[in-house]
């Protein structure tokens, strides 16, 4: 897990993992950085400084204004754009504004996946070829000057090569306080940097930005860190920071977290550490003066948290991914009794649909965006019909019937010859996006990427027909509780508990209906197979994505389940090479409905 720092150790900023991977704490520096601030220019007393902490999210290979999924510029029902071109005009504003050497720019994670973009550059074309191309992230990101980032969990989804590639070519750390070294548990990543503004005055203020990742990826990309990294949790790890960045000399102190407020986790009580903390660091955790938040996908302009111990605010903001939203700490010190004290934090966010793209970035990176447009635009088939996702929650449609079909098929074939060739396959699919479709005529890759957005794995494990109940069930949590009787509104049946659409599972090769009228726990009825009830003993071979197989989502026994087969590849590339042999996609072949909604046993449609 080598990674050179001297990069990033300079007069201006020094981050922690190479002096503490050395068995310090970074002494020297903070004596340094102690001498010059008490020996700057400036006596007078009551001197007041503003400074301006500038912070994105959840980027997901988002450089322009541009969906490839739909081979258009970006839009949604609220007119927001994305992309790092948009990001930079609003620095650059903020920058003019407030002076560049008065503002610092970090990240809160999930950097390098989630677009055409980033996927060509990791998979097609990749980065870690010998003569292999830059990332187009990195060096969008460089271009901008951001002074930090933290690791989210998808950054692990390529592997830990991609990663450090993806690192070597940044300009600036990226921080994880909580990656560690399986072995060692010394940081595997820089856990934090230091930064240095300088007051009208000519006093130094040091500002500390803490960097803390997701406990999730431990379960959620095993194949690439098991045995290699482990990811202790965030209150834990800040708690043991912080005060050692506040000893060194901080001043001010920020913690960019992918991990959002509400307390809660996907996995369950899978990991002893919660998933989305951010809150729960400020709470507990004294020192911290603001927290850059990431990885719910929402938009928090600002939060206020008292801190248990010390009394005192803690402000936190979420800007909504995609680079829509630029959040800004406005901070402002104050000189009191020899030292710089938090004076106030507020924040607030700028919205990137107000402004142009800047035209630095994309025209550096525009022969990159142009290839990746036609590399999602190639034909690979033809579909007889056109097929969508919009009914998909609440119906069994075409659409994730052919998902499933084709899982299914690459489990039957990998299994041929087995100890478990003889027992059916079942196959497990979600609505991830409610605007896929599949049109009718011409199939490209961008279609392909539109109905499977993630970077998910194939993986078959072994379930009993009891295990197989209570998967659904827990599934079928995703319903609000709907009496029977009156009109149903489809917009208002589904999200029970804020449950995402990513996070309802849909089982092919069985046939089930769920009652809706029911209690959740209570909902799965006629659950059958080949028109017989299915047995509590009864097994199955379950073609699932490796998300939900290593726990996210929480859904129950499939991650201890017997795994009999898997693959690296990506399920959307299992879907496009199954297209390209095929020559096209007949919904004849695969549609049927296996699962319908009821209320007290009346269908619903």
């Amino acid at each position: 897990m080598g990674l050179d720092r001297r990069k990033f150790l300079g007069s201006s900023v020094v981050t922690g993992a190479g002096a503490v991977l050395a068995g310090a704490a970074g002494a020297p520096a903070a004596a340094a950085m102690e001498a010059e601030r008490h020996g700057g220019r400036g006596s007078g007393r009551g001197e007041r400084y503003a400074f301006t902490v500038m912070g994105t999210t959840d980027l997901h290979g988002n450089v322009f204004n541009w969906d490839y999924a739909t081979d258009a510029e970006f839009d949604d029902a609220d007119h927001n754009d994305v992309g790092l071109a948009k990001i930079s005009t609003l620095v650059a504003d903020v920058r003019r504004e407030k002076g560049r050497h008065n503002t610092l720019l970090i990240d809160a994670g999930d950097t390098i996946q989630g677009t055409q973009l980033a996927y060509y550059y990791a998979k097609v074309d990749p980065i870690t070829d010998p003569h292999g191309p830059v990332h187009p992230m990195a060096r969008a990101m460089n271009a901008i000057g951001y002074d930090a980032a933290a690791l989210g969990n998808h950054e692990f989804n390529y592997g830990i090569e991609v990663l450090r590639k993806f690192e070597e070519s940044c300009d600036f750390p990226l921080l994880g306080a909580n990656a560690v070294d399986a072995k060692s548990l010394r940081p595997a990543f820089p856990p934090y940097v230091m930064k240095q503004l300088r007051s009208p005055g000519g006093r130094v203020v040091t500002v500390a930005v803490l960097g803390l990742t997701n406990p999730g990826i431990a379960l959620w990309d095993k194949a690439h860190v098991q045995g290699r990294l482990a990811f202790p949790g965030l209150v834990e790890q800040a708690a043991k920071w912080v005060p050692r960045l506040r000893s060194m000399g901080a001043d001010v102190v920020l913690v960019a977290a992918h991990s959002g407020m509400s307390g809660t986790s996907s996995y369950g009580d899978q990991l002893p550490y919660v998933e989305n903390a951010a809150v729960l660091v400020a709470e507990q955790v004294p020192g911290i003066d603001a927290v850059l938040v990431g990885h719910a996908h929402v938009e928090v302009p600002e939060r206020r948290v008292v801190n248990r111990e010390s009394g005192r605010e803690v402000v936190l903001s979420e800007p909504l991914k995609w680079g829509q939203r630029l959040t800004l700490f406005d901070v402002v010190v104050e000189w009191r009794r020899g030292r710089w004290e938090v004076g106030s934090v507020a924040s607030r966010v700028l919205n990137a649909n107000a402004v142009a793209q800047d035209v630095r970035i994309t025209g550096l990176l525009r022969a990159e965006h142009r290839r990746v447009v036609a590399y999602v635009n190639r034909v690979i088939g033809r579909s007889k019909v056109a097929m969508t996702a919009a009914e998909a929650p609440v119906k069994d449609t075409p659409i994730l019937d052919f998902i499933a079909f084709v899982q299914a098929a690459v489990v039957r074939k990998a299994l041929a010859g087995s100890s478990e060739a003889a027992l059916p396959v079942l196959s497990q699919a979600s609505c991830f996006s409610r605007t896929a479709e599949v049109p009718e005529g011409d199939v490209t890759i961008r279609s392909m990427a539109a109905l499977y957005p993630f970077d998910n794995t194939l993986e078959a494990r072994v379930l009993t027909g009891v295990q197989l109940r209570e998967y659904l069930e827990f599934s079928a949590r995703y319903y609000v509780q709907t009496a029977g009787g009156g009109p149903v509104d489809p917009s208002k049946l589904t999200n029970a508990g804020g449950t995402p659409d990513y996070n309802y599972d849909v089982v092919s090769g069985v046939s089930y209906e769920i009652d809706v009228a029911r209690p959740v726990g209570e909902r799965i009825g006629k659950l059958e197979f080949e028109g017989k009830p299915v047995t509590d003993t009864a097994e199955f071979v379950l073609a699932v994505n490796n998300y939900r197989a290593n726990g996210g989502g929480g859904f129950p026994h499939v991650a201890a389940a017997r795994q009999v087969w898997s693959t690296s590849d990506e399920i959307r590339n299992l879907i496009i090479g199954w297209v390209q042999e095929s020559g096209g996609i007949d919904p004849a072949v695969f549609a049927s409905v296996g699962w319908r909604l009821t209320r007290d046993g009346v269908p619903v449609f």
